[in-house]
């Protein structure tokens, strides 16, 4: 019998009442508990888990407890339950946290269907717990450390192959009392074939206990954060080469695991040791500080280290202090200041935003300016209130403004760019009063009242091809660039509408997938004009002879007066059309094609504009019957071909001779019929 699909490993210590509900989370698993195998280890608990956990076992048969002495930690546990897992997978999970029903099967689905060695499911925050956010903005079937946010999470609770903790014969660091998971989830990452992030469903609920005594909860001392950014520092410049790539791991380290280090130093009682401890980290600053991480760092993280470089101690507790009192959260706990954090005050100089952190332009510090610069850091507010394709153009309305810059000598214009090209049209927009606009985001003195735009694009100048459309949007001198769309109002449909001028240009207005931005696509590079055009039944007139009645839908926001019509071609050449008149609200139209002229035709539906011209063919209609009548008291006929590909109807008179023959031998037939009874 082959082994289970997933062990999954839980390390426990005195986690009651939490932990029945994280075992019974893994137990009820659509995945089947015929293959799953869950090892608990049970780390000297004394409030009843390991009663609690032999209980549960007794039920179980796939459950094994493994109770040991305290080791102090989840590491050793966590290396005692991979010794003993047989899974073709180990999934990681900590007996406060629970996992959603279907997280297992889903993760697995992921890691088999792309060859993955890792695979992060979302997490759910609960109790106030901060769970990480930005890697799981959509599904990512094979991904990487440099190309996406995972580094961003280092908590082991993901799905590894085992074939990969076995040949790196990774364990957990028994040696770090806190942050031992991080060495054992960077390694995997970087040796992982791939990464997959499942971001569709709720894998892991991430919980904060009522007693705050999570271990991601409790204060450590400066030199234990100081042990760990040493040791993540070391292993991410042996393990990647410098350049941009190192940077990129260096940053969340230098973001996170240092300021974590500084924030410990801050509380520590004795002067000396706060001394020794700096000089520490500047030397570890020093030695894996790089212009390229320079620049991808915050400000308040480029000064912050810039104060541990020059060894400031008075100067960085000061920052520190500033810090909290803006509402500075840690360890992933939101604290009620958190919730009310603002941010620094704001000075415009020059084009560009300085963040009043403190020693701001200090004479007797003398720290650059680059460290208090956070002109790239502010977001952009905007949103779409109205985006109507039409005849005249595209008109937008809607805001945007820059956060913590007043709305004085508004620069706002929209750019268009086309994809794949240096290419851009930037138009004036004209700028509306939004007097009552203030982002959630900002508690400072800013005002927004001019932030309103409207802009029309016309669409002479667009050459065939997929338009990006975005703000640059200005003030005080400062621009920022962001796409339009993602933020909108509930009436901006995400559907694609399209066009097709008096000149015979095809335009749409589609969002992208899955960032919902607005693009327009000139010249059908993407969306055609003829799925817009379509055939919706083909029937005879009840009162008027000879003449089908042919409904539609042509689903175009636009188009040139009397380009619409239905139009036969005879296999000599001979035509016919009729223009058809479609309300543009909806689209549909009944369109009466009476057959008057001989010979077989074949149908479509045209959109004819200067020259150019969309064509959807009739479908063949296999239950429209032949059809006869009198006109101008002659007899008629109307016959759908089979065996086409078209719609093609046979019109012609009824040949009387032949037409009186027929009905002679059909006469002669029922009457001898007759006979034989």
């Amino acid at each position: 019998m082959s082994g289970p699909d997933v062990t999954v490993i839980i390390a426990a210590y005195n986690a009651m009442p939490l932990v029945t509900r994280s075992v019974t989370s893994v137990l009820n698993q659509t995945l089947g508990a015929d293959r799953i195998e869950l090892i608990v280890v049970d780390d000297g608990s004394t409030d009843g888990t390991a009663e609690e956990l032999d209980r549960l076992a007794e039920r179980a048969p796939a459950m094994r407890v493994i109770h040991q002495p305290n080791s102090g930690g989840p590491a050793g546990p966590r290396n005692v339950g991979l010794d003993q897992a047989g899974g073709r997978y180990v999934y990681f999970l900590d007996a406060d946290d629970h996992i959603g029903p279907e997280a297992l099967e889903r993760m697995i689905k992921a890691a088999d269907e792309n060859g993955s060695d890792v695979v992060l499911g979302r997490i759910v925050g609960e109790g106030g717990r901060r769970a990480p956010q930005s890697m799981f903005r959509r599904n990512q079937p094979r991904t990487d450390v440099f190309s996406s946010r995972v580094y961003w999470t280092l908590n082991p609770m993901k799905l590894f192959r085992r074939e990969l903790i076995d040949r790196l014969r990774l364990r957990f660091d028994t040696t770090l009392s806190i942050g031992e998971d991080q060495p054992f989830v960077a390694t995997a990452y970087l040796e992982a074939a791939a990464i997959s992030v499942v971001a569709d469903y709720d894998c892991l609920y991430w919980v904060a206990r009522d007693d705050g005594t999570n271990i991601t909860a409790q204060e450590h001392g400066a030199r234990m954060r100081t042990d760990l950014f040493r040791t993540m520092a070391g292993l991410i410049a042996e393990r990647v080469p410098a350049g941009p790539d190192r940077d990129v791991l260096m940053h969340r380290h230098f973001a996170v695991e240092l300021r974590d280090a500084v924030l410990q130093l801050s509380r520590e009682p004795q002067r000396d040791v706060q001394e020794t401890l700096l000089h520490e980290l500047a030397d570890l600053v020093t030695t894996h500080w790089s212009e390229g991480l320079a620049a991808r760092l915050p400000a308040v993280v480029r000064l912050r280290c810039h104060l541990i470089r020059h060894k400031l101690l008075d100067e960085l507790l000061t920052l520190v202090r500033w810090e909290l009192d803006r509402g500075a959260a840690s360890y992933g706990i939101t604290t009620l200041a958190a919730k009310a954090a603002t941010g620094p005050d704001v000075r415009v100089e020059g084009g560009r935003a300085y963040a009043l952190f403190p020693y701001f332009r200090d004479s007797t510090l003398d720290i650059p300016d680059d460290c208090y610069d956070i002109t790239a850091e502010l977001p952009v507010h905007h949103h779409v209130d109205s985006a109507e394709l039409g005849a005249g153009g595209l008109r937008l309305a809607g805001h945007a403004c820059i956060d913590r810059i007043s709305t004085r000598d508004v620069t706002t214009e929209l750019v268009l760019r086309k994809r794949g090209t240096d290419l851009e049209r930037r138009l004036e927009v004209r700028h509306t009063p939004t007097p009552a606009l203030k982002p959630a985001t900002d508690g400072g003195p800013y005002v927004y009242d001019m932030a309103g735009y409207e802009v029309t694009v016309g669409f002479a100048s667009l050459t065939p091809g997929l338009w990006d459309i975005s703000l640059a949007v200005g003030a005080q001198g400062i621009e920022k660039r962001v796409r339009l769309g993602s933020k909108r109002a509930e009436a901006v449909t995400t559907a694609t509408t399209a066009l097709v001028t008096d000149e015979g240009k095809a335009v749409a207005l589609y969002t992208t997938k899955p960032y919902g931005n607005l693009t327009l696509d000139v010249g059908e590079t993407q969306h055609r004009v003829p799925p817009r055009l379509k055939i919706t039944g083909v029937s005879w007139s009840p009162d008027r002879p000879g003449t089908l009645v042919v409904k539609g839908r042509c689903t175009l926001k636009s188009r040139p007066a009397g380009a619409l019509m239905l139009r036969g071609k005879e296999a000599g050449g001979a035509e016919q059309a009729l223009t058809v008149e479609a309300p543009l609200a909806g689209g549909s139209f009944t369109a009466l094609v009476p057959c008057t002229t001989a010979g077989e035709w074949e149908w479509d539906l045209r959109l004819a504009v200067t020259g150019k011209e969309w064509s959807v063919p009739i479908p063949v209609q296999p239950s429209l019957k032949p059809a006869r009548w009198q006109r101008l008291g002659m007899p008629w006929y109307a016959k759908p071909l089979g065996g086409r590909d078209v719609f093609t109807l046979r019109v012609g008179r009824v040949a009387l001779v032949k037409a009186a023959l027929s009905r002679v031998r059909k006469m002669a037939g029922a009457a001898g019929g007759g006979g034989r009874g």
